[in-house]
């Protein structure tokens, strides 16, 4: 299951004097992953390098920002996806101490300095919400009611029309056993809106 992180959470690691400032951070799009980066440039003007990696929405980056291809964003990304999260951003500012690393030791200072960043991080499940629309005859209000108060769906809205219209949500993966429920208790007389209806 998908989890995201509540905070940031920090860690620095010091590799034959260079060092890795890493953070990871909640992070709703790529638009704003941008933004965070710029800002690190201005706190950090004198930094070799500012590597990044981005899991939000669908949406991901693996940048090396002038480091080797493959050593910097796409390892940060690596430790992201293990780690099963969604909606963070991992960034690391590097300041050069005069010693290469090569590849291999590149490779490990940057998912080093992710992982060890997040074993300080508060976890929680990403749970998917879906909404859902439906109407009953005025007869099965109740029935409806108990249904999703059952189900542990948040009832949203009830509008009395021709018909009784709720509007409820819950996790998307319990939404197709109470719809089947529903449409089982009712004998067909409750009726799925979409989205246009």
């Amino acid at each position: 299951m998908p989890q995201t992180i509540i905070a940031p959470v920090h860690h620095e690691l010091v590799i034959k004097k260079s060092r890795f400032i890493a953070c990871v951070q909640p992070m709703p799009d790529r638009a704003s992953a941008q933004a965070v980066v710029a800002e690190l440039w201005a706190q950090h003007p004198g930094a070799a390098h500012v590597c990044w990696a981005l899991l939000a929405g669908g949406q991901s980056a693996a940048v090396d920002d002038g480091e080797p291809s493959g050593t910097a964003g796409r390892p940060m990304l690596d430790v992201l996806r293990h780690q099963d999260l969604e909606g963070v951003l991992a960034t690391v500012v590097r300041y050069f101490g005069g010693v290469k690393l090569g590849a291999g030791g590149l490779v490990r200072a940057y998912t080093d300095s992710v992982a060890q960043a997040l074993l300080g991080a508060q976890k929680v499940a990403i749970i998917r919400m879906q909404t859902l629309r439906c109407t009953a005859p005025y007869a099965m209000e109740g029935l409806v009611r108990r249904e999703v108060e059952l189900a542990q769906a948040k009832l949203h809205n009830v509008a009395h029309r021709d018909d009784v219209l709720f509007e409820l949500s819950l996790p998307a993966d319990a939404a197709p056993a109470l719809m089947s429920r529903l449409t089982e208790a009712g004998h067909g007389r409750i009726v799925w809106l979409g989205d246009d209806d």
